[in-house]
């Protein structure tokens, strides 16, 4: 892979973006909040298996893929094949496709709480769309959140990036610790609860009975479980985060992976609840876009055919391993520590002497960059991922390990600096 890129046609992109794009890109999590200019790619042009290649033909290898929407990798011969078939019939129709019907069958084959199924196009959809089925189902407003739920008004209004949601849309949202009972208890006794929704885990994994505690606090209260698993379904488990940790909730949203990289994403639960859809309102013309459906039926069925899911945990395994052995050998765990799922691992920092987090961050992404590596400090994992994709992420931490700690110690770290130091956008999770 190539060293020292320069980034001249990323930076001309964006000059050129930012005339007509907000902040160049419809994504902030791809947008120059977090990527350092001067020394990132900030557009890509290509990519095949677990490769990117950016505006200025550098390659690298990709552990973003997507936001974790790249589960099977880039380009996936099963999917292509499956879009390309799919649109020599045709994208969108006057009328539905029996598309709808094989992937909404395969899902509620799969996952445990599915009886039923609605289709939208990003996780913000699904999410708000259990929610919005969640109030007229129990006839209640507030809700309870712990993780990131999308960019919605009902969720949104609740976090820092509240500009322009109404403050009392943001007042029926309350947010509560990860692995803290405690904390959801304080918002039980305080409101009467239309849905408890979290990501049924992130960065920690579930403390023993927390999950299976909140499903007996929702039912006894009359609310219903939410789990979000925009992220974790179709790669904790074939039938996500609920079926390897054997709790199932009322209703479930999912995204990212459930079609490698195509807009689809659904809600799912109880018949008696999801049937309330039939008056609720959640609609989309693209809803049954049928490309993004065909690659969605090629993805679950690879799911079943093929062992993808236990390939994402053991190559993730050798990732953790990995990292783990290189954080102490180079003893920098004093700001860096590693944590997560195997198929979604976390690089996680933390300021360390004189320096903040945002500047340790900022380090840390230009010189991985600068080596060919992807990454925004997670492991976000696909199929595609080889052996020898590994031993090259962890060979890059072994070489930029020991950057970090060197400059936090000699106090030469702002010195390192190509670009101005990330600022944060907010704290998601």
């Amino acid at each position: 892979m190539l060293r020292n890129h320069p980034f001249a046609m990323s930076e001309s992109l964006l000059e050129r973006a930012l005339r007509t794009i907000p902040l160049g890109t419809q994504t902030f999590s791809k947008s120059r909040t977090q990527l350092p200019f001067g020394a990132a790619p900030l557009y890509g042009m290509r990519a095949q298996g677990s490769k990117l290649e950016d505006a200025d033909g550098n390659q690298y290898l990709d552990f973003v893929n997507g936001l974790l929407a790249i589960s099977l990798g880039y380009s996936d011969p099963d999917v292509d094949t499956a879009v390309r078939a799919q649109l020599d019939d045709g994208v969108l129709f006057s009328l539905p496709h029996p598309v709808e019907i094989d992937v909404a069958e395969s899902i509620c084959e799969m996952v445990p709480c599915a009886e039923m199924v609605r289709f939208g196009k990003n996780g913000s959809d699904a999410t708000a769309g259990a929610i919005r089925l969640a109030r007229a189902f129990t006839g209640r407003d507030h809700v309870a959140v712990c993780g990131y739920h999308g960019w919605q008004d009902w969720y949104i209004g609740s976090t820092s990036r509240d500009l322009g949601v109404p403050k009392t849309v943001g007042e029926l949202t309350h947010g509560f610790a990860y692995n803290d009972l405690d904390s959801l208890a304080t918002i039980f006794h305080d409101h009467e609860l239309a849905a408890v929704i979290l990501e049924p885990m992130n960065v920690a994994y579930p403390a023993p009975g927390f999950l299976e505690s909140l499903r007996e606090m929702t039912a006894r209260h009359g609310t219903l479980l939410v789990f979000d698993e925009t992220i974790t379904g179709f790669r904790f488990a074939n039938g996500g985060a609920q079926e390897l940790f054997g709790v199932t909730p009322d209703l479930a949203t999912f995204g990212k992976g459930l079609a490698n990289g195509y807009p689809l994403s659904a809600v799912t639960g109880r018949g008696d609840i999801m049937k309330l859809f039939e008056d609720v309102f959640f609609s989309f013309t693209m809803g049954g876009e049928t490309l993004s459906l065909a690659a969605a039926k090629a993805v679950l069925n690879k799911l079943e055919r093929e062992s993808v899911v236990n390939h994402l945990r053991v190559q993730g395994e050798k990732v953790l391993t990995g990292v783990s052995t290189l954080i102490k050998r180079h003893g920098v765990g004093d700001f860096l520590s590693v944590s997560g799922h195997p198929a979604w691992s976390f690089l996680n920092m933390n300021g360390a002497g004189k320096y903040t987090v945002w500047q340790v961050r900022t380090l840390f992404l230009q010189e991985m960059f600068s080596r060919g590596a992807l990454t925004l400090g997670s492991h976000n994992m696909s199929f595609a991922h080889s052996d020898d994709d590994i031993t090259y992420l962890l060979d890059t931490y072994d070489a930029v390990f020991p950057v970090l700690h060197n400059a936090i110690h000699d106090g030469t770290l702002e010195a390192q600096l190509r670009c101005d130091t990330l600022q944060p956008l907010f704290k998601v999770r």
